[in-house]
């Protein structure tokens, strides 16, 4: 029987980044994930120092507490992490799918799965310099591959300085497909620290200026909704 490892299921809330942004959402965070981005916001889903901390879910379960969450009313569903494509959320995107439940998934790329063609949307996030990973391209591919038939492949890259906004440049020329959404990193990822708003906005003015005084008028270029209304809550 298939189980999955859950760091937690949250909402509804809104979308807080990416193509989705603002759209009411319940959130499937996966446990496990095999990078260590320097600035990663959500260890307690990646590390394995906090295993102990997670759920062992079958599919029914994780569907039944998301139709908990939502009252039973069809909404978007969020597979996040963590790396999600390093298990298997085929039966949970197939029950959700029988109750009209849209699914939405966010991985680096690294790790490709047949249940992307069943995704309403993908979102590949490859990870810039900044993160101190480097992204295997032919494993990116694959993705795509993956995720021929699904509603819709979207890229988001998060920009923290000019090496990475270079570096994303140069992405896009590479998937000129993929429809690309910007969005300025968040350096203070502890939940215990407020984040500071005015540098918040200063980010987000530096990247709106990069891009149109570069004349790169292909990608959107959005806020951390939920930084900047949640701060460095867990579970937004």
């Amino acid at each position: 029987m298939t189980t999955l490892r859950i760091a937690e299921i949250f909402g509804p809330t809104i979308q807080g980044e990416g193509a989705l942004i603002g759209e009411p959402t319940v959130f499937v965070r996966a446990g496990g994930c095999d990078y260590r981005c320097s600035w990663c916001d959500s260890m307690h889903a990646v590390d394995s120092a906090y295993r102990h901390d997670w759920a062992v879910m079958s599919p029914e379960d994780v569907m039944a507490e998301v139709r908990r969450l939502s009252g039973g009313k069809p909404l978007t569903v969020s597979i996040s992490g963590g790396n999600p494509a390093i298990q298997d959320f085929a039966p949970v995107i197939a029950y959700g799918k029988a109750e009209s439940y849209r699914f939405a998934c966010e991985t680096q790329g690294s790790v490709s799965k047949p249940w992307f063609a069943d995704l309403d949307m993908l979102v590949l996030s490859p990870k810039p310099p900044s993160s101190g990973e480097t992204v295997d391209w032919k494993a990116f591919d694959r993705c795509l591959e993956a995720a021929e038939g699904c509603g819709q492949a979207v890229m988001k890259i998060v920009i923290f300085d000019d090496k990475d906004y270079a570096w994303a440049k140069a992405v896009a020329e590479r998937h000129p497909e993929l429809p690309l959404y910007l969005q300025p990193g968040n350096p203070e990822v502890d939940p215990e620290q407020p984040v500071d708003l005015n540098q918040a906005t200063d980010r987000l003015l530096w990247l709106i200026e990069k891009v149109t005084g570069d004349g790169w008028f292909t990608p959107r270029v959005l806020p951390q909704l939920h930084v900047l209304v949640w701060g460095n809550k867990r579970g937004v």
